[in-house]
């Protein structure tokens, strides 16, 4: 019995060293095929780059809230366009005012060309020259007896432009701060020259007429920019 005992252990032993030395190499078998390297890298590679986007996507996503906590606290509506009142239509202590003395005994020639405005009122801002019809962006004004008036800065600031142009008479561009420029056309005479310093109220000119307006008669073309853009002077201008 020992002796088959004994044989019986010699036999059973070279399997399990068999089996014990089987699990390494199916290992390196598997390790040692071409594609196994490169599908590790490549799934790798593939978990970075889904962490990176994940966390870029909550990045863009704070700042977009960011910037859109910071547009309504500046003014601007849900559909992104600033509001009427984000304008800045003050600096320095002043308000925007109209350029001449008595705006009562002045009437709109002209009107601001608003494109909410109904179909008729769209119509009567329109300016025709030569055949073409071009959306007014100023508020055209003249006395009610046609006579000339006196033609003042609406708000202190640097005179950028000053001079005689071909279709619109005597023009006179004035910078303001906060990005406003006021635009003087149809003029008949100039009473700054470019590079003055003026006061709101200050006498820039008298009303006249223009080529390119020329059927409205004696009046002056305000115009008010902000931002390079124009909008209508009335909206920014408070009644006295």
């Amino acid at each position: 019995m020992n002796d088959q005992n004994k044989t019986r252990k010699i036999e059973e032993s070279p399997k399990s060293v068999v089996g014990s030395s089987a699990r390494p190499s199916a290992w390196k078998r598997f390790f040692s095929k071409r594609w196994v390297f490169p599908a590790l890298y490549m799934a790798a590679a593939a978990i970075i780059v889904t962490v990176l986007w994940l966390n870029a996507g909550t990045g863009d996503k704070n700042k977009s809230q960011d910037v859109a906590s910071s547009g309504i606290e500046n003014g601007a509506t849900a559909e992104g366009d600033a509001s009427p009142d984000a304008v800045p239509a003050a600096a320095n202590g002043e308000t925007l005012r109209w350029p001449v003395t008595n705006r009562d005994q002045l009437s709109v020639s002209l009107p601001f060309y608003d494109a909410n405005g109904s179909e008729d009122q769209k119509a009567a801002a329109m300016v025709q020259y030569e055949n073409q019809f071009t959306p007014h962006t100023a508020i055209d004004l003249a006395s009610k007896d046609g006579k000339a008036f006196d033609v003042k800065a609406a708000m202190s600031g640097k005179v950028m432009v000053a001079e005689q142009t071909p279709i619109n008479g005597y023009e006179v561009q004035i910078k303001h701060p906060n990005g406003l420029t006021t635009v003087y056309q149809s003029l008949s005479e100039l009473k700054v020259k470019t590079g003055d310093e003026v006061k709101q109220g200050d006498l820039l000119g008298a009303a006249g007429q223009s080529e390119m307006e020329k059927s409205e008669g004696v009046h002056v073309h305000f115009e008010v920019l902000s931002n390079g853009q124009s909008v209508d002077p009335s909206s920014l201008i408070k009644a006295e």
